[in-house]
């Protein structure tokens, strides 16, 4: 077990990390942007106003990319336990 190893194991973990959480906050962030335009061109600054509609978001968000997230995640999940031996024999 080297140093490339543990690089590896690294870098995939937030590789993966970055991919399944990526399309749930760009959803949020692309959602709190409309909704704070919107409240700056119409001076309404209610601050329930962006919770329904981000709360929609992430659900459809995670209704749409679901299952590849969890493609992502057992995939990840596999490497993990496929190296087991390796982490275990230094």
């Amino acid at each position: 077990m080297n140093l490339d190893f543990f690089i590896n194991f690294f870098y995939e973990s937030i590789r993966v990390f970055l991919y399944v959480s990526g399309p749930l906050l760009l959803s949020s962030l692309l959602i709190g942007f409309i909704i704070s335009f919107f409240q700056a061109i119409t001076q309404i600054h209610e601050q329930t106003l962006s919770f329904i509609p981000k709360i929609l978001a992430i659900f459809f968000t995670l209704f749409y990319f679901g299952p590849w997230m969890l493609h992502n995640i057992l995939n990840y999940m596999y490497f993990v336990f496929n190296n087991i031996p390796v982490i275990i024999s230094n």
